[in-house]
């Protein structure tokens, strides 16, 4: 869930910044990430829209009028009627639930190419109406998007058809009359019983879906596991609370302004309950193939699967974060040039950090080493317990625990012991330069048939050779490999054959060499012309 929340955090700093208003200014400032040409933020339908929206809820309907295209009117006429008809609008859009600011074009130029951009219908006995913007020319060079005039010629006659339903006649006219963010009091209680409501049926509701659906998944896929099914229970609960929110929203009617809000509040909670199910899925997913693979690739399980899940994970909360943004209504594009110029800066400040996490992926890709492997790196030997994105932590003989940087390990040569089939046995004896011919030829064939006698030693690639006749010594060479990859079963050989090749030395009348050293004493009452002879051989 840590990816899951860094997901989150993003997304509700933003929105609280725009729900709040913490720049001054119309609500489009903080929705669009472009700037402004048009004061009054009358530069794309949908900040036209949202800026005559917030301009009514504060109800400064006189700022409102500035997005109605009232020049069929005549200039006396237009200051009296046209905060009136900014209020009326308020209220058609605020009535109307099929209205939604968030899906109007983002584009200056619009999304129908003609000047002009549906934004609500309304239908009276049969006959449709509809309200647009239009891309009007202020002054040369001027554009801005304002209701167009036909539609605020139809604002009175629509008017006609907004206004309180049978149900609300019958409210107390306090929780009729008493608004919040143009809503009426009611509307909110509704609101949230409807959300308390699904909250407490979600898991039953979930529960009956995964019932119904597991019957039928499970004959189309017989690998279908109920974990699986178990997995998606809290997510689907989200998102069946989400999606009964927002069917609940068409019966109960909120403003405009509020419908918008709560969109997105719904998008970010849709996104989220499907990043969590993404998520679940691939832990589950891991988690069945690390069973698969335990017996026989126990290191690949325990090595590349936790990466690989990590890796996944992050990549579902950058993807849901794009998402979010996209819906929220902010240019993902601007958006994700800021991160990368931001991600050059961190990734300049942050160098090792980087090359430990591509090192870290390369030891895992390559994979010299895995999860439970012996292996000597640099002049230390241990046993690999753990490689993560950062660093990898090695168990050593002393029982110590060496974290390596994933940048420097994936740099050094690495020798895996525990992929070795067999180890080689190899001393090296030194004998008495006084050991005859016939006493070596006698050892070299004991020796021989040490070996031949333990069931350990390889039969091929054996060989015991008379290697040198040094200064001191007479030096035999011995080599062959122990049919074994554990260290403490070779120790065990290793000794049982030293053990023999000095009862073979002994049992020939010889010995092993040793350095000797010979010191001279000069005695200063010698006369002249004496031999010095050794006094002591060591």
């Amino acid at each position: 869930m840590r990816f899951l929340y860094l997901a989150a955090a993003l997304p509700v700093f933003l929105f609280l910044a725009e729900a709040q208003q913490i720049v001054p200014g119309p609500i489009t400032a903080q929705v669009a990430t472009r700037l402004s040409v048009d004061p009054l933020g009358r530069d794309t339908p949908q900040s036209a829209v949202i800026s005559f929206l917030e301009a009514c809820r504060t109800q400064d309907y006189k700022r409102a009028t500035s997005y109605l295209d009232l020049r069929a009117l005549p200039a006396a006429q237009r200051a009296i009627q046209g905060p009136t008809l900014a209020r009326q609008l308020e209220q058609l859009l605020d009535r109307n639930t099929e209205f939604d600011a968030g899906s109007l074009s983002r584009n200056s130029e619009g999304d129908t190419g003609g000047g002009r951009e549906p934004v609500a219908s309304f239908v009276d006995e049969g006959h449709m109406y509809q309200v647009d913007l239009e891309r009007v020319q202020l002054r040369p060079n001027y554009p801005v998007w304002q209701f167009s005039s036909s539609s605020a010629g139809l604002i009175p006659q629509l008017y006609k058809l907004v206004g309180e339903s049978t149900f609300e006649r019958r409210l107390p006219e306090l929780l009729v009359t008493w608004t919040l963010l143009e809503t009426a009091i009611w509307r909110w209680l509704a609101l949230i019983l409807l959300a308390a409501l699904l909250t407490a049926l979600s898991s039953l509701l979930s529960r009956g879906l995964l019932g119904l659906v597991h019957p039928i998944l499970r004959r189309a896929s017989a690998y279908l596991h109920p974990e699986i099914l178990e997995a998606l229970a809290g997510p689907l609960r989200l998102l069946v609370v989400v999606a009964g929110f927002r069917a609940g929203m068409e019966f109960i009617g909120p403003s405009a302004l509020l419908r918008l809000y709560l969109g997105r509040v719904l998008a970010f909670l849709f996104s989220i309950g499907v990043a969590w199910a993404a998520m679940r899925l691939v832990e589950v997913t891991t988690d069945r193939i690390r069973f698969v693979l335990a017996a026989d690739h126990e290191n690949i399980s325990s090595s590349i699967l936790p990466l690989v899940n990590k890796m996944s994970k992050i990549v579902i909360a950058v993807v849901t974060v794009t998402v979010i943004l996209s819906n929220w209504g902010y240019n993902t594009t601007t958006v994700l040039a800021g991160v990368g110029v931001g991600g050059l800066a961190v990734a300049l400040a942050a160098q090792k950090t980087l090359e430990n996490l591509f090192g870290g992926v390369a030891v895992i890709s390559d994979r010299p080493v895995l999860v439970g492997d012996t292996c000597r790196f640099g002049d230390r030997t241990g046993d690999v317990e753990d490689i993560g994105l950062r660093s990898t932590r090695i168990r050593t003989p002393d029982r110590t625990l060496v974290t390596v940087p994933n940048g420097q390990f994936s740099s050094m040569t690495l020798e895996n012991l525990s992929r070795r089939d067999k180890i080689w046995f190899h001393p090296t004896l030194r004998l008495t330069r006084e050991t005859s011919p016939a006493q070596i030829r006698q050892l070299l064939d004991s020796i021989s048939g040490l070996l031949d006698s333990n069931p350990k030693v390889d039969a091929g690639g054996r060989s015991v050779r008379l290697a040198a006749v040094g200064a001191y010594s007479l030096d035999f060479d011995v080599s062959a490999y122990i049919l074994t990859s554990d260290d403490d079963e070779f120790s065990r050989v290793q000794q049982e054959l030293l053990l023999g090749i000095l009862e073979a030395v002994e049992a020939i009348g010889t010995r092993l060499a040793l350095p000797t050293q010979a010191s001279i004493n000069y005695s200063a009452d010698a006369p002249s012309g004496t031999d010095c002879q050794p006094a002591d051989l060591a």
